[in-house]
């Protein structure tokens, strides 16, 4: 499969501080890939260098066949950006902001076209400082795709949006791969991870510690099952081992199906109600969170800030 960005060995310093650190990732045309990591772990210096917006300090980077330390202007016009901030006109409308950007390329998509793809054609003729929260960050999306990019960079897309926006926004994601375009992502959200990407990398302390699929990474479907259920009236002869806390009881079992069928037996036996029975594999974010438990010292002020 086509690669659209090939990453080996990619350092970044600062003075003594190392923010990055031998990092390599590939990325197939097509695919959402996810970069996970704490505040400072280095993934937003990672993408910022692939966009050709920072400079590296080693390595080799190569993105549409291309170095982003030396782009080409065709080469800028087939990449597209929604960063975590932006600062649209707050006086032009939201017809008016799109028209404006796609100014600046040689084959813009259409401005309805745009607005239809991020849900925003019922506010075209209103100005971009009227917006919502949420319709502020549809914008943003669509001043990063009008230009017809091959390779979309989200960066923390969602932050700050309730629930309902941000089913809506991983829509327009899904709409973009529709067309065949390419996504790297990063975010916070790990439901939003797990519903985007097709794969994914954790870093931390600069360094990659995972990478797979949401449901693989860290040996997640290796993993055992955890059951939890509310503490019944009485646990004598109870077939399994648990421990409680809060009238919760949990264990975990590496044969959920036999385990559970001795569970539901012993309560069918003695006439016992099990209430709140769950069964669920670790999460991605328990997944995550194991993986970045010791990364807050990491965190450096230059990741974030230009260079």
């Amino acid at each position: 499969m086509e690669l659209v960005i090939e990453v080996r060995g990619l350092r970044k310093t600062y003075g003594s501080f190392v923010a990055v650190d031998g990092v390599d990732l590939e990325v197939r045309r097509g695919e959402v890939f996810g970069l996970l990591g704490p505040n400072g772990a280095g993934k937003t210096t990672t993408i910022e260098i692939c966009e050709g917006y920072r400079r590296r300090s080693g390595g080799e980077v190569r993105v549409l066949g291309e170095d982003p330390d030396r782009p080409s202007t065709p080469w800028r016009h087939r990449i597209g950006l929604v960063l975590q901030q932006s600062l649209p006109s707050e006086e032009l409308t939201v017809a008016e902001s799109v028209a404006h950007i796609g100014s600046f390329f040689a084959d813009p998509r259409p401005v309805g076209e745009v607005l239809s793809l991020v849900g925003l054609e019922a506010k075209r003729d209103v100005r971009a400082s009227k917006l919502s929260g949420g319709q502020q960050r549809r914008l943003d999306v669509a001043l990063g795709i009008v230009g017809r990019p091959d390779l979309l960079f989200l960066d923390e897309p969602t932050t700050g949006f309730d629930p309902s926006a941000r089913r809506q926004s991983w829509d327009i994601v899904s709409n973009l791969t529709k067309l065949g375009k390419t996504v790297l992502l990063t975010t916070h959200y790990m439901d939003e991870a797990q519903a985007l990407a097709d794969r994914v990398i954790v870093i931390a302390k600069g360094r990659i510690v995972a990478q797979g699929t949401p449901a693989d990474i860290g040996g997640r479907d290796l993993d055992k099952t955890i059951i939890t259920f509310a503490r019944p009236t009485s646990l004598d002869g109870l077939p399994v081992a648990v421990s409680t806390a809060a009238d919760v009881c949990r264990f975990e079992t590496a044969d959920a199906t036999r385990d559970l069928h001795r569970l539901t037996g012993w309560a069918i036996e003695r006439g016992i109600a099990i209430d709140s029975l769950e069964v669920r594999k670790p999460s991605l974010e328990d997944v995550y969170l194991r993986l970045t438990a010791d990364d807050e010292a990491h965190s450096h002020p230059h990741e974030g800030a230009a260079s």
